[in-house]
C-alpha cells in the first residue's frame, strides 16, 4: 500500500494526530481521555478496533495513555495495514474504505488482495467468527414462514451458483464533484469484479414463503455502529422484490472459489450485481421481506439518493426531491498502461480495460488520444455473464512527441454513453460516470 501525501481528502493516521491527538482518539477509536489521568478509555468495540489495528490483544489497553498513536502504527508510513489486501489507497481509518489504483484492476476477474472496501460500520473481530455457529435469520413482515439457517444448512439445502458481478460503490468518482460533496473522496477504484459462490436470494426467499404483498427486502449485518452504539445500525439497506428475485442476486459465502476477504464481508454476504456496492450487505445476519419501501439506516435520502431533477450545483434539494439510486451508469476504466508511462515514438501502444453498465450491457467502447476531438473503436468482449464488466482492448499510435491522455468513453445497449466532463452536480456526489483518462509522454 502506497501512503499518499495528507490532503483535505485523504487523512491518515498520522495526520489526525499531528493535528489533535486527543481529537484523533475520538475519531479512529472513541477512546475519551480522562482530564486528570490522562489515561485513554476504550469501549469494547473501540477496544476490539484497535487491538485489529495492531495485529492482537492488548492486556494493559486501560493504562494506555490517551491521545497517543500505537507504537506499532507510529512506525510505519502506513495509516492501516489491511488484512489480506495489497496497494490499496486508503481514504478512511474508522470505518476502513480503501480504493484500488486504477492499473491493479487489470485482471479479468478481480482478486481478493486489491478488492476496494467500502466500511459504514466497524466490522465483527475476526475472532468472533464463528462459521459453524453463523446464522442468517429470514423474516419481516411479508414473510410466510419465519426462518433460520446456518451456512452448512444453506451448502445443503439450495442450488449453488457462481456469477461473476460487477460491485460498484455509488460514490465512485466523488472526489471529481465541484463544490466537493461530503464523504469519502472516491476517484475511481471503488469498483471490482470478482466471482461469488452461494445460493439465490430467491431460493431462500421462496423456501421461507413471500406474501402477495412483498414489494422490498432488507439486510442487516454484524458489523457495529462506528459510534460504539448497539442500538445503531451502521446501515441497512435493501432491493425492490424484482432485483432481489433476479438469478444472479446471491447470498454468498465464497469469492474466487475461496472465503470471502474478512473486510467484504466473510462470512456471508448478499450480492446484487450492477446496483450501489451499499445493496450488498456484509457479514450478514438477516434479511427481512418488506410490504414497503425498506426504512433501514441509510435508505432515506439523500443517501444513495439524487435529485430527481437536475440542481444548480451547491443547491440544497428538499428530501422529498430525491430518489434512491438503483442500477449504475455506464461506466469503464482504463487498466493498462499506468497512467504517467513515457512511450517511444513510432511504437503501437496497447490500451485495455473494463466497461460496465449497470444492470445493462455496453455495446460499443471507444478511446482518444486527443481530447475527444475524434474517438476510434475498440474491440469489446461479452461479458462472462449478466452483470459481470466487460474486457476492452485497442491500440493507439501517437503522431509526434508530447504529451497525451487517453481517454475511454463506454455506450451501454440503450444508446447512452459516458460523458467526457464530470455529469450533473449532486449533494452527495454520486453516480460520477465521466470517461476515464491516463496521462502519456510520447518521446
Amino acid at each position: 500500500m502506497t501512503r499518499q501525501p495528507p490532503d483535505t481528502r485523504t487523512r491518515g493516521i498520522h495526520e489526525l494526530y499531528a493535528e489533535d491527538p486527543e481529537a484523533a482518539d475520538r475519531k479512529l477509536w472513541g477512546r475519551e481521555v480522562d482530564p486528570v489521568t490522562r489515561r485513554g478509555f476504550l469501549k469494547r468495540s473501540s477496544l476490539l478496533a484497535m487491538a485489529a489495528a495492531v495485529g492482537g490483544s492488548i492486556p494493559f489497553a486501560d493504562r494506555m495513555p490517551g491521545g497517543l498513536i500505537p507504537a506499532a502504527l507510529a512506525q510505519s508510513e502506513e495509516p492501516f495495514t489491511l488484512e489480506g489486501k495489497e496497494g490499496l489507497t486508503v481514504l478512511n481509518d474508522r470505518p476502513i474504505n480503501a480504493e484500488t489504483p486504477p492499473h491493479l484492476l487489470d485482471d479479468d476477474v478481480t482478486p481478493g488482495k486489491v478488492m476496494f472496501v467500502r466500511n459504514n460500520g466497524i466490522p465483527p473481530a475476526m475472532a468472533d467468527i464463528d462459521v459453524d455457529a453463523w446464522q442468517l435469520e429470514i423474516g419481516g413482515e411479508s414473510c410466510e414462514n419465519p426462518q433460520s439457517f446456518s451456512i452448512a444448512e444453506l451448502k445443503e439445502r439450495f442450488e449453488h451458483h457462481t456469477y461473476q458481478l460487477q460491485v460498484e460503490c455509488g460514490g465512485n468518482g466523488r472526489s471529481e464533484y465541484v463544490p466537493s460533496a461530503s464523504g469519502n473522496q472516491w476517484t475511481t477504484g471503488a469498483v471490482a469484479c470478482p466471482t461469488f459462490t452461494g445460493v439465490r436470494l430467491r431460493d431462500v426467499l421462496n423456501a421461507c414463503g413471500i406474501k402477495s404483498d412483498a414489494v422490498y427486502t432488507g439486510y442487516y449485518g454484524a458489523d457495529a455502529h462506528a459510534s460504539g452504539d448497539p442500538g445503531r445500525d451502521p446501515i441497512s439497506r435493501g432491493v425492490p422484490m424484482e432485483k432481489a428475485l433476479e438469478d444472479e442476486s446471491l447470498i454468498a459465502w465464497a469469492m474466487n472459489g475461496e472465503d470471502i476477504p474478512y473486510l467484504n464481508g466473510h462470512p456471508l454476504r448478499v450480492v446484487c450485481g450492477g446496483w450501489p456496492g451499499s445493496v450488498s450487505g456484509k457479514w450478514l445476519q438477516r434479511i427481512v421481506i418488506r410490504n414497503q419501501k425498506h426504512d433501514g439506516t441509510k435508505m432515506g435520502a439523500p443517501s444513495y439518493s439524487v435529485p430527481k431533477h437536475p440542481v444548480a450545483p451547491g443547491s440544497n434539494v428538499p428530501k422529498e426531491d430525491f430518489v434512491t439510486i438503483q442500477s449504475m451508469p455506464v461506466k469503464s476504466l482504463v487498466t493498462f498502461p499506468k497512467s504517467g508511462i513515457d512511450h517511444a515514438l513510432g511504437e503501437a501502444m496497447e490500451v485495455r480495460g473494463h466497461a460496465w453498465a449497470g444492470d445493462l450491457a455496453v455495446k460499443e467502447m471507444h478511446v482518444s488520444i486527443d481530447f475527444g476531438a475524434t474517438w476510434q473503436k475498440a474491440e469489446l468482449k461479452d461479458p462472462p455473464n449478466r452483470l459481470a464488466w466487460q474486457r476492452w482492448t485497442t491500440t493507439v499510435e501517437f503522431p509526434e512527441p508530447g504529451y497525451y491522455e487517453v481517454w475511454a468513453k463506454a455506450t451501454d445497449e440503450e444508446g447512452r454513453a459516458q460523458p467526457m466532463v464530470v455529469p450533473g452536480w449532486n449533494p452527495k456526489g454520486y453516480l460520477n460516470n465521466a470517461c476515464h483518462r491516463i496521462a502519456v509522454q510520447v518521446a
